[in-house]
């Protein structure tokens, strides 16, 4: 087991001894143990910008990979699950050490998030090699703050925790930068989301380089032993020289057992629950942003970076200040209250239109008061782990780590029956509001005239294209004309023409009816008789004019017939001669318009705006059909969901500030102090027996 002190060798160690044996058997110095303590915060960040990075193109994934966004909370859910059990296998770091554990871990992360989770091409491919990430960072990520707690005195652990709390920040302000700096406003790869992976995993690899030429960790001995300040540091290398494998696997023994206690159960669920807000804005806040406030991918991770950024301050700047007040619990307290005002106001934005700074500014305050509650939160639990059992610093953190991807994962169990809008919203509302972007007009009109819509749907296109090539003048015209004379008109089409043709041959007949008649009744032309024949040409004109007149009676008789037959219709078109004639050429285009004249007259003062509408796709109204009303519903319900679940990450942080008072530490620095000066004095007389018991 490596658990047990190195012992100094004659001969120099091989490199794969040098890669693989990490333990310090004194504790470092100033400069190397901050080296130590940069690296692990390195690696911790890099960690977290692995399991993070997804967030930044997760409406990308959620459309590339088909997935639902139920779908996508469940992975979450289960991930974080097994997440949990990989960071109950970390308590294991307490026998074996913490180290290559890390080390080697940054290795496997870095090839699965550079080559491997980009390769998959469907939802279950990138769901599974996920889970198994997210097993191995359940383990480095209990290792790397046990890491920090084995480096850092308790008098100087908020600072030193701070900067590990800033890992998970900074990894997901790395996320937002990176992702504001490299993602398009427009997107047209939709495989463009490996990009951000391959980007992580190459930054993952270099750390691991890193880790592996320089990270180091305390032997048993060392680690196994409370150190409040750095004067201690005499003391416990002595106590250290002292102890057997015998003492180790004694503190060691019936780990879970020494620490399940309410103290430390408790408040790790309190502050899981507390953090319900922030791994809400780690896994969906690009999706909150963009589906309810309607930002782009790109803006809103720029939001991200407000968010992130001043939490960073807040984690490395309350840790400097609680280490120099020695005291957690009213910083706890501060950083509570903070939160859950900002947490109230953040929640009844939604449903409103806040601009771009003012959310910009309420997260930045929201997640200044979390990084305020949190860091003295994680010092002050590390140290309620060692009162208990300074062997078992791993074990502890190992509880913490299972309980809060617990919480995480029942969380994400809920969080699609609180919000069961984001769907519809994720994977056709950009779409819809493209169109609705680019057609706005057309669809208003729409809208505004469904009874002017639905008559031009039931125009034939042929129709449609007939009355634009009659001019309004015509129609006008047309319309002026009482429908039984258009009837007529249409119906005795040839004997109008024909009356309009033989007009002259027409008058003679009306003025001398009864010579007409009289000829009528002789079938041959030829037995007419002569006297006859001069008359009916007298009748005509006489001369030439009037044998002409005859002439062309008796070669066009039955036309000439024809008319006089509909004589009686023909006077009722009489009064309209002038528009009959007019509307004539247009005759073909006015029948075929007839059946849908009142369609067209309800369609006649929208010309312009039926023409634009006829210029949209019909893709893009199937597509509309399809999934416009859901887009549209659940656009109505997901501001009022997503509040229902804020008021529910509300109720974590006052249940975080009720469970203050169970954790190690005083609540005044005076009483602190005292608490410090007592210590140095027992160390001192400590010190001193074991110096004397050494001599003698």
């Amino acid at each position: 087991m490596s658990g047990t002190a190195a012992q100094p060798v004659s001969t120099r160690p091989g490199w794969i001894d040098w890669l693989i044996k990490r333990q310090l058997d004194s504790y470092p110095d100033t400069r190397p143990r901050v080296m130590y303590l940069g690296i692990t915060v390195l690696a911790t960040i890099t960690l977290y910008y692995e399991l993070y990075v997804g967030g930044s193109v997760s409406t990308l994934i959620l459309t590339n990979l088909h997935m639902t966004f139920t779908f996508y909370v469940l992975t979450l859910a289960v991930g974080a699950i097994i997440g949990a059990f990989g960071s109950l296998f970390a308590g294991i770091t307490d026998r074996l050490g913490r180290a290559n554990l890390v080390v080697f871990g940054l290795f496997f992360t870095g090839v699965f998030v550079a080559f491997i989770l980009p390769a998959a091409t469907d939802k279950w491919t990138f769901t599974i090699e996920g889970f198994v990430v997210g097993f191995v960072e359940g383990v480095c990520l209990v290792a790397t703050p046990a890491l920090i707690r084995d480096f850092s005195p308790q008098v100087g652990r908020a600072t030193a925790m701070g900067f590990w709390t800033a890992g998970p920040v900074i990894g997901s302000l790395i996320v937002s930068v990176v992702g504001t700096a490299t993602i398009p406003a427009i997107i047209n790869d939709p495989r463009f989301w490996t990009h951000e992976y391959r980007i992580c995993g190459i930054a993952g690899l270099i750390v691991f380089v890193i880790a592996l030429i320089g990270l180091k960790e305390l032997s048993p001995a060392l680690r196994d032993q409370i150190m409040v300040t750095l004067r201690d540091r005499a003391l416990v290398e002595a106590r250290a020289k002292g102890l057997t494998e015998a003492d180790i696997e004694a503190a060691l023994r019936h780990p879970f057992q020494q620490l399940m206690k309410p103290d430390i159960i408790i408040s790790a669920i309190a502050v899981s629950i507390m953090l319900l807000i922030y791994y809400t804005a780690v896994g969906f806040s690009v999706i909150y942003l963009t589906t309810v406030f309607g930002f782009s991918l790109k803006d809103a991770n720029g939001l991200g970076n407000w968010n992130w950024g001043f939490n960073v301050i807040a984690v490395i700047l309350i840790g400097i200040i609680s280490d120099r007040f020695r005291v957690r619990k009213p910083f706890m307290v501060l950083g509570g209250v903070v939160a859950a005002i900002m947490t109230v106001i953040y929640l009844l934005q939604a449903g409103h239109h806040p601009s771009y700074y003012t959310l910009a500014i309420i997260l930045a305050v929201l997640s200044l008061g979390l990084g305020i509650a949190y860091t003295p939160w994680m010092a002050s639990y590390t140290e309620t782990v060692e009162a208990r059992n300074p062997a078992l610093t791993a074990t502890g953190l190992a509880i913490w780590g299972w309980i809060i991807r617990i919480v995480v994962a029942l969380s994400f169990f809920l969080l699609p029956l609180v919000i069961n809008s984001v769907t519809p919203l994720v994977d056709y509302g950009a779409q819809v509001q493209a169109y609705a972007t680019q057609y706005k007009s057309e669809l208003a009109f729409a809208q505004a005239h469904p009874d002017v819509v639905a008559a031009a749907q039931k125009v034939p296109p042929s129709v449609i294209a007939a009355a634009k090539s009659v001019p309004p003048d015509v129609i006008a015209t047309a319309q002026k004309i009482p429908p039984d004379v258009l009837a007529i008109a249409q119906k005795d089409a040839t004997q109008l023409a024909n009356a309009q043709k033989f007009a002259p041959e027409l008058a003679v007949i009306q003025a001398h009816p009864a010579l007409f008649t009289k000829l009528a009744t002789y079938k041959n032309p030829a037995q007419i008789p002569p006297a006859l024949v001069n008359q009916a040409i007298a009748a005509a004109g006489g001369g030439v004019k009037g044998l002409k007149v005859l002439t062309t009676i008796s070669q066009n008789q039955a036309a000439i017939t024809g008319v006089i037959a509909v004589a009686p219709d023909l006077q009722k078109l009489a009064p309209y001669a002038a528009d009959l004639k007019t509307i004539a050429p247009y005759s073909a285009q006015l029948t075929a318009m007839a059946p849908y004249s009142a369609e067209l007259t309800k369609m006649a003062p929208y010309g312009p705006q039926l023409t634009a509408l006829a210029g949209v796709p019909p893709s893009v109204f199937a597509f509309l059909k399809a999934h416009g009303q859901d887009v549209q519903n659940a656009a109505a319900v997901t501001a009022s969901q997503w509040r229902t679940w804020y008021w529910i990450c509300f109720g974590g942080i006052i249940f975080f500030l009720f469970s203050i008072p169970l954790l190690r530490g005083r609540w005044r620095t005076r009483d602190a102090k005292r608490d410090e000066e007592e210590h140095e004095a027992k160390v001192q007389e400590e010190l001193a027996r074991i110096q004397a018991a050494t001599v003698s």
